[in-house]
């Protein structure tokens, strides 16, 4: 694992003035904190997120990171925060392992803070010959220097931006930082350039802004409102529920596919591809979200171009034609049907796999029918999923 985010959500949120850690104020409907963890679990690339919470509330802190993690709750840790901002980034930094070589700093606070955002940071450290890296905006008014209440002079703005998170650095380069700095740094950035490192930025965007008010609260909750709708369309049906069936038979002479995982040993799924019934089914549900057909009708099941082909690539195949038509998935349920292969000890694996493609959870659980049926008698396998999709 070589990248990680350390979110910082231990801030007390007295300006805000609801009596509870400001992580934890619901923004339409759900927690600060989860709607701040969604976007990192969407990411194709395998990512460790450390949650800094309140000593207080670390038992809620989980409870909130194994919901918005799903399936990739193993891929998650919460620790206590320090005293101030500056002892909370350290005590999630302190917990990274030393094969991350690079990090994301980022605040519970800026909660709408799009996927887009930390791709963005991620790519630029990646790329950046040890430079630190921060989304900032173009500062648009008027900017003037006063005394007192006396205006002064018009300030340059042509030189100003606007900072905001997650800001990434190498993980060694920014853990020196720290442990060289005086806390009078205003952000991960000053503390980075402290130390002698080189920051950069990336484009920011206006809706990573920092809710610290009541005010701002409410802007957060308008702009969740707006996402929700779709012109013409209430905004309880913005969400599409689609469901996909696959069955194969056994076929003792092919290797044995499916979830996208092998199963050496275990005898293979007859078909025109890899017979990956539980890909198949996968793809299934998100093209019938998404009104876009079936995957017979799609990728054809006489296609040479097709012969052999594993299963994630028609997941993959899926997932672009729905973010062509606007929408993108949001989790798919996936139920395995059959006596073998055993599923169990890899669910998790398979689950993994699975999400990495679609680029949203994917559940995934077995079953037997006990004996009757095709299934009982060991003819074949089956799947049965769902996949919710919503506006892109």
């Amino acid at each position: 694992m070589d990248r990680a985010v350390v979110v910082v959500a231990a801030g007390s949120g007295t300006r805000l003035g609801i009596g509870t850690a400001k992580a934890f104020v619901p923004v339409a409907g759900q927690l600060m904190l989860a709607r701040a963890l969604e976007p990192l679990f969407s990411s194709s690339s395998p990512t460790l997120v450390v949650v800094v919470a309140p000593s207080a509330l670390l038992e809620d802190c989980r409870r909130v990171v194994a919901t918005a993690a799903g399936a990739a709750v193993a891929y998650t840790a919460v620790v206590p925060g320090g005293t101030d901002r500056h002892g909370s980034v350290q005590a999630g930094l302190a917990v990274l392992p030393d094969s991350v070589t690079a990090v994301l700093v980022h605040d519970a606070a800026r909660c709408l803070t799009p996927a887009a955002q930390f791709d963005r940071v991620f790519d630029a450290v990646a790329s950046g010959a040890g430079a630190g890296y921060v989304p900032a905006l173009p500062v648009t008014d008027t900017i003037k220097r006063v005394a007192g209440d006396v205006v002064v002079e018009t300030v340059d703005r042509s030189a100003l931006v606007g900072v905001q998170t997650p800001q990434g650095f190498p993980l060694d380069a920014l853990r020196r930082a720290y442990a060289a700095s005086t806390q009078s740094e205003t952000d991960d950035a000053g503390v980075f350039q402290a130390a002698g490192g080189t920051v950069r930025s990336v484009p920011g965007d206006a809706d990573a802004f920092k809710i610290t008010t009541r005010w701002d609260l409410g802007r957060a909750e308008s702009i969740v409102r707006s996402r929700a709708s779709v012109p013409g369309v209430p905004a309880a049906s913005a969400v599409r529920l689609g469901l996909g069936v696959d069955v194969h038979a056994f076929d003792a002479a092919s290797p044995c596919r499916v979830g996208l995982l092998d199963f050496p040993g275990e005898p293979g799924l007859s078909g025109h591809s890899d017979g990956d019934a539980v890909a198949h089914a996968v793809c299934d549900a998100l093209l019938s979200a998404g009104g876009l057909g079936d995957i017979g009708g799609t990728f054809g099941t006489a296609d040479p171009a097709y012969a052999g082909a594993a299963g994630d690539v028609f997941v993959r195949g899926a997932v672009t034609m729905l973010l062509d038509a606007g929408l993108a998935p949001v989790s798919v349920t996936v139920q395995v049907v059959g006596n073998r292969p055993r599923i169990g000890a890899r669910r998790v694996e398979m689950q993994d796999a699975l999400s990495a493609v679609v680029g949203a959870p994917v559940a995934v659980s077995g079953t037997t029918t006990d004996g009757l049926g095709f299934t009982g008698r060991g003819e074949g396998l089956a799947a049965i999923a769902t996949a919710l999709v919503r506006p892109a």
